[in-house]
């Protein structure tokens, strides 16, 4: 015989909550069963969404670049052809293009001709904005060279990077390097275009920061012990 432990009216055998006041009745000769072994309310089973194949992602990427490039150059030439408004918009369609191949279309590049093929597609595109000026100096003197300057620099990072040691300082050299060249021929790039003289300014700035982080950097790869306790210091 049992009873309620909540109002203490006298329960069957065969209640699992009492009649008055619903309490649950528990018999403690009944092991629970562990938490592993209850019937779950989820599915055990997990679903997976299937991976997007490279070559899918390819085609649904070249289908929508070509066809927003061909349905502006239509609209362009039949619709709203005072000006060529299409010209920009199709030259970023192929810039994205050629930036998406060594990702979806063609991995086996090398980084270096990936960014020599987006110099290309840069280059391509700042050439067919000429067609909305009056003048091609500024592709010829400034945006052309520019472009050159700048693939060149990231095909020297990208070599100092893969030939020789690197480490969270060597990077940072080789980047701090850079910066200033490129800062210096882009003023003088622009003085030349603009003034027809050269001279630098606030590149000089630049330049002059940056040699000193660069004489630290190198003080501290020739110290080990210096470089050791700024490592442990700075995590890296």
């Amino acid at each position: 015989m049992s009873y309620c432990v909540n109002c203490g009216v006298e329960l069957n055998d065969d209640l699992t909550f009492c009649p008055l006041c619903n309490t649950p009745v528990i018999n403690p000769s009944v092991i629970p069963l562990p938490d592993e072994e209850k019937p779950s309310a989820f599915p055990k089973e997990k679903g997976q969404v299937d991976v997007v194949k490279r070559k899918d992602l390819a085609i649904l990427l070249s289908i929508v670049l070509s066809s927003t490039a061909v349905t502006c150059a239509l609209l362009n030439f039949f619709v709203f052809n005072h000006v060529l408004w299409s010209i920009p918009i199709i030259g970023i369609c192929v810039v994205v293009w050629v930036l998406m191949i060594p990702a979806v279309i063609y991995t086996k590049f090398t980084l270096y001709w990936s960014f020599f093929l987006d110099g290309i597609a840069v280059s391509c595109y700042l050439y067919a904005l000429t067609f909305l000026t009056d003048s091609t100096d500024w592709f010829l003197y400034l945006g052309m060279p520019i472009v050159i300057l700048l693939t060149l620099l990231i095909e020297i990072f990208l070599f100092l990077i893969v030939h020789l040691p690197v480490s969270f300082v060597t990077t940072a050299l080789y980047l701090f390097a850079e910066i200033p060249v490129f800062c210096v021929c882009l003023e003088l790039l622009i003085r030349n275009f603009i003034e027809k003289a050269l001279g630098i300014s606030w590149s000089a700035i630049v330049l002059t920061i940056c040699s000193i982080i660069i004489i630290a950097l190198i003080t501290l790869l020739s110290r080990v012990r210096l470089r050791n306790a700024v490592r442990r210091r700075l995590h890296f």
